[in-house]
C-alpha cells in the first residue's frame, strides 16, 4: 500500500495515494456546509474520506455517510475511520451514487455534501490514470448524476453543498433546481482581488423557495501567502496537504 498519513488535530488523520488525494477545496466545502451537531450528513464520491474526517475534528454531526465508487479509496478511507475509533460515528460505502446502496438513509439526511467531476466528458485535458479521470470528469457520473442522489437523500429542507468550477455554475443549478432543490446560497472563491473566480461553493434546499444569496468573494491569497481566511481554514489541521490550483 502506497499510502501517506496526513495528519489531522483532535486525533484525526486521513491516508492519501497517488490515485487519492485532497486539495483546499475539499476544507472550503466542510466550512461552507455548516454541519450542525444533530445533522445526518452524507458526503458523495468522498474519496479518501476527508471531507467526513475534517466533520470529525470538532463538533461531529450525529452520522455521516462518505460514499465513493472506487474500492481503493475506500480502503483508505476504512483504514483512517478504524485508527480513528470513529466507527460509530463515521460508515465508510462503496458504491455507486446512481443506485445509492441497499441500506442507504433515503428522505432522512440532513446535509449532503459533494465535491464532483469538475469536467463534462471530454472537455479539457484528461489525466493517464484512470482514478484521476474518475475525480475530474464526469465519467462514471455527472452534476445531475449528483443532484439526483442528493434529491433522494434528503429530507424536505434539507440541503445539498458542493462545489465546483466557475464555468459550471448554469449546470449546476439547473441540475438542483431540475431535482427539486432550490440554489439558496452562492459564494465564488479566487486567487486574489485582481483574479476571476475558479471555483464556487454552492448551497441548495430541497423544497426551497426561490432565493439566492450571494455571499462577498472568498480569497485564497494575500500577496505571496495564504490568505488569512485560508489560514482560518487550516487552524484545526497540523500539516495539510494544500493543494490550492487556481
Amino acid at each position: 500500500m502506497d499510502w501517506k498519513k496526513e495528519p489531522l488535530t483532535g486525533g484525526m488523520h486521513v491516508y492519501v495515494s497517488e490515485n487519492h488525494r485532497f486539495g483546499t477545496d475539499a476544507f472550503l466545502l466542510a466550512n461552507f456546509a455548516g454541519w450542525r451537531k444533530k445533522d445526518l450528513v452524507c458526503d458523495l464520491g468522498t474519496g479518501c474520506g476527508i471531507i467526513p474526517m475534517i466533520m470529525q475534528r470538532q463538533a461531529p454531526p450525529r452520522h455521516i455517510w462518505g460514499m465513493d465508487i472506487q474500492s481503493d479509496a475506500i480502503a483508505q478511507f476504512t483504514q483512517a475511520v478504524i485508527e480513528c475509533h470513529v466507527q460509530n460515528t463515521v460508515t465508510p460505502v462503496c458504491a455507486d451514487l446512481k443506485q445509492l446502496w441497499t441500506e442507504a438513509p433515503l428522505q432522512q439526511c440532513d446535509l449532503v455534501t459533494c465535491n464532483p467531476p469538475y469536467k463534462a466528458y471530454q472537455a479539457g485535458l484528461e489525466s493517464q490514470l484512470t482514478a484521476q479521470k474518475i475525480a475530474r470528469h464526469e465519467i462514471l457520473c455527472t452534476i445531475a448524476d449528483v443532484c439526483q442522489a442528493a434529491s433522494r437523500l434528503l429530507k424536505f429542507g434539507g440541503r445539498l453543498c458542493l462545489c465546483n468550477r466557475s464555468e459550471r455554475l448554469a449546470d449546476c443549478i439547473a441540475a438542483m433546481q431540475h431535482h427539486h432543490i432550490e440554489p439558496k446560497r452562492l459564494q465564488f472563491v479566487s486567487k486574489n482581488p485582481d483574479s476571476a473566480p475558479w471555483l464556487f461553493l454552492l448551497e441548495g434546499r430541497k423544497g426551497g423557495k426561490s432565493f439566492l444569496n450571494v455571499l462577498p468573494q472568498f480569497y485564497v491569497r494575500d500577496g505571496d501567502a495564504d490568505s488569512q481566511a485560508v489560514q482560518a481554514l487550516y487552524r484545526l489541521s497540523e500539516e495539510p496537504n494544500k493543494e490550492v490550483q487556481p
